[in-house]
C-alpha cells in the first residue's frame, strides 16, 4: 500500500484559503512561489486565478474586488521588484480601509542576511502601509498565520496586511499539519445604549446639524438602515470624498460631497454647524480641506464621531461623543431607535437650505464655448446622470476628470463608486476589472484620464482576455490635468513637464489589444456607446477629447492665470 505524500507548504497555504472561503486570487507570476502556483493549479475548479500584467495593477484589481464584494482580496506577487511594484495598491488598501491580504514570495530562509538575488526584509518595507506584516517561517504554521491575517485585515479599520512566504516553506513537506482554521470574522462591536441617548440629546438641542458619511466596512443593509434613521431625524446628509455611494443623492435630505472641488456654501455649513456627526468618516486632508474645517484638536463644533477602531478616535480631532462601533452594527442601532415624529420639522428650514444649494451646485448648466471637436464634461455628465443604470459601478483613479462625476453625477445605490482615496493614478481600468469579476451581471464603467489610463493601459490584455464587458472612457485633454492647474496657480504661465501632446490614438490602441475602440465626438454619440458597450462581448474604450481650458469644474487655465496668486 502506497504511502500519501505528505502536504507541503503550500498546499497548508492553500488549504488555508480556501478555509477562509476565497475563490478569487489575483497575480503576476513568479518563481518564488511557483509551489503555491502548483498548488493552485489543484483548486484551479474552486479559485479563480487572475493574471495580470503588472503587479501595481494585480493589486488595485484585488483591492477593487475587496470593495466591490465585501470580502478580503487576495493578490500574490514575486520578491523585490514586483513587490515594490505592488506597493500603491497597499497604500490604497490602507489608505481606504480595505481588506487586502497580499502573499510574497522570498528567499529561502538559509539565503537571508546575505543579500541574496532580490532579498528584502519585508517587515521594514511595508509596516507603515499595512496593519500587519509577518514571514511565514515555519510551514506548519501556514494555517494559523493565514487566519491571522484574515482576521487583523477585517477587525477594526480595516485594511492590508502582508505575508512574506520563503521559497523553500512552500516547498517544504509538512508531517503534523495542523487543520486550517475556521472563517475569520471580525469581533462584534456595537454602540452603547448610553452613548446613543447621548447623541439623541445633541440632536435634539441642535439647530444647524450635518451628518457626514465615510469609510469602509458598510454594507446594503446598514445604508438601508442609516437612511431611515435620517428619514426619522431629519437630518441633512454630506458624504466624504469619494464615498459618495453611501447615500442616495436623489434623496431630499442628501446636501452634498466633502472632496476636492467642493461646494463652497456646504463648506461654510460645516464650519457652522453645531453638531457634526462623523459616522465612518475620518475627516482626513481631502473632505476637511486641508484640516481648515474642524479646530484641531478641539473642534468648535459638539462632534459626534463613530469609528470601528479605538485608535480612530481622538487621534486628530476630539470628539464630544466617541462611538466605538462598526458601521452595520451602529446603522441598525440608529434606526431602532425611538425618535420624536416633531424631530424632522425642527431642521426641515435648516435642511431645505442645504439642498437648494446642493441642487444649483450640481444642477443644469449653460455649456461651455468649448473647442471644436471637445465635448463638454458638465453637459456630458448631467446627461449620463439621466441616462446610465441604477446599479452601474463607476471606478475612476485621479485626476480631474473624475471632478465632473462627483460632481454632476447623482450615486444612486450602495457599492456604485469604486475609486481611491488615496489619489492613485492608473486605477480605474484594474479596479473596474475587480468590480465586474466580483459583479458580473452589474454595468462597470471606467472613467480614466489620458495621463491615468496610460498607467495601467496594459490591463486591456487582462480584460480582453477574460470577456468582460467594462466600458472605459479616456478623456483626454492632451496634458496631466490636475497637476498643470496647480502649475498654473503656483507658477502661472510657467508650464513645464505637464504636456502629454504625444499620445496614442486610444481607440486603435483598444483595438490593438482585441478590445473594441471608438473615438467619440459629441455627448450623444457617447451615451450611446456607454450604453452599447455594457452589452458587448468583451471590453469596449471610447477615446474622447476635452478641452484642456475647462481644466476643472470651476476654474480655466486662462482664468488661473489672470488670478496670478497663490491658493489659500
Amino acid at each position: 500500500m502506497t504511502t500519501p505524500p505528505l502536504p507541503s507548504g503550500a498546499r497548508l497555504l492553500i488549504d488555508a484559503l480556501l478555509a477562509q472561503g476565497v475563490d478569487t486570487v489575483f497575480c503576476v507570476p513568479g518563481e518564488s512561489f511557483l509551489d503555491a502556483m502548483d498548488a493552485l493549479y489543484d483548486q484551479r475548479d474552486t479559485v479563480r486565478l487572475i493574471v495580470c500584467r503588472h503587479e501595481g495593477s494585480a493589486t488595485f484589481m484585488a483591492e477593487a474586488y475587496a470593495k466591490a464584494s465585501g470580502k478580503p482580496g487576495v493578490c500574490f506577487v514575486t520578491r523585490a521588484p514586483g513587490a515594490s511594484q505592488a506597493s500603491i495598491g497597499l497604500h490604497t488598501a490602507f489608505q481606504d480601509g480595505t481588506p487586502l491580504i497580499l502573499f510574497i514570495g522570498q528567499v529561502s530562509r538559509h539565503f537571508m542576511e546575505r543579500g541574496a538575488f532580490q532579498e528584502v526584509d519585508y517587515r521594514g518595507m511595508f509596516a507603515p502601509v499595512s496593519k500587519w506584516v509577518a514571514q511565514i517561517d515555519q510551514a506548519e504554521r501556514m494555517g494559523e498565520m493565514v487566519h491571522r491575517a484574515f482576521h487583523t485585515a477585517l477587525t477594526g479599520r480595516m485594511g492590508p496586511v502582508v505575508l512574506a512566504l520563503p521559497e523553500d516553506v512552500l516547498s517544504e513537506a509538512v508531517p503534523n499539519a495542523a487543520r486550517p482554521a475556521l472563517l475569520a470574522t471580525a469581533p462584534a462591536s456595537a454602540p452603547q445604549a448610553a452613548d446613543l441617548a447621548k447623541l439623541m440629546q445633541f440632536i435634539q438641542g441642535a439647530h444647524k446639524p450635518m451628518l457626514v458619511l465615510g469609510g469602509s466596512g458598510w454594507n446594503a443593509q446598514a445604508v438601508a438602515a442609516l437612511s431611515r434613521f435620517v428619514h426619522a431625524t431629519g437630518l441633512p446628509v454630506a458624504c466624504s470624498f469619494r464615498r459618495q455611494d453611501l447615500f442616495d443623492h436623489r434623496d431630499p435630505h442628501y446636501v452634498g460631497l466633502l472632496g476636492l472641488g467642493a461646494d463652497p456654501a456646504l463648506l461654510r455649513a460645516v464650519q457652522e454647524a453645531d453638531l457634526l456627526i462623523l459616522l465612518g468618516a475620518r475627516m482626513g486632508e481631502v473632505p476637511s480641506q486641508g484640516y481648515s474645517l474642524i479646530d484641531i484638536p478641539q473642534p468648535q463644533q459638539t462632534l459626534v464621531h463613530a469609528m470601528p477602531c479605538a485608535l480612530e478616535l481622538g487621534r486628530v480631532y476630539r470628539p464630544h461623543l466617541a462611538l466605538l462601533s462598526s458601521m452595520p452594527a451602529l446603522a441598525q442601532s440608529l434606526a431602532a431607535l425611538s425618535v420624536p415624529d416633531a424631530l424632522p420639522e425642527r431642521f426641515a428650514s435648516h435642511l431645505q437650505t442645504l439642498r437648494a444649494g446642493y441642487e444649483a451646485f450640481s444642477g443644469p448648466r449653460a455649456a461651455s464655448a468649448c473647442q471644436a471637436g471637445t465635448i463638454d464634461m458638465a453637459q456630458a455628465w448631467l446627461a449620463l446622470d439621466g441616462c446610465l443604470p441604477d446599479d452601474v459601478i463607476i471606478s475612476n483613479g485621479a485626476g480631474n476628470y473624475a471632478a465632473w462625476a462627483h460632481r454632476y453625477y447623482r450615486y444612486r445605490s450602495y457599492g456604485s463608486q469604486i475609486a481611491p482615496t488615496s489619489g492613485a493614478m492608473g486605477y480605474g481600468l484594474p479596479a473596474a476589472i475587480g468590480a465586474k469579476l466580483a459583479h458580473p451581471k452589474r454595468p462597470v464603467l471606467c472613467l480614466a484620464g489620458d495621463g491615468c489610463f496610460l498607467m495601467s493601459s496594459h490591463e486591456l490584455a487582462t480584460a480582453v482576455k477574460l470577456e468582460l464587458s467594462i466600458v472605459i472612457v479616456v478623456f483626454d485633454n492632451q496634458m496631466y490635468g490636475t497637476i498643470r492647474m496647480h502649475q498654473e496657480k503656483w507658477f502661472p504661465g510657467r508650464v513645464h513637464g505637464t504636456a502629454l501632446d504625444n499620445n496614442p490614438d486610444f481607440a486603435a490602441l483598444a483595438r490593438a489589444y482585441g478590445a473594441r475602440g471608438l473615438q467619440v465626438g459629441s455627448v450623444a454619440e457617447l451615451q450611446a456607446a456607454i450604453l452599447q458597450g455594457f452589452s458587448a462581448k468583451g471590453p469596449t474604450l471610447l477615446h474622447v477629447m476635452t478641452d484642456p481650458e475647462y481644466i476643472s469644474p470651476n476654474a480655466t487655465l486662462s482664468g488661473l492665470r489672470k488670478q496670478n496668486t497663490k491658493p489659500v
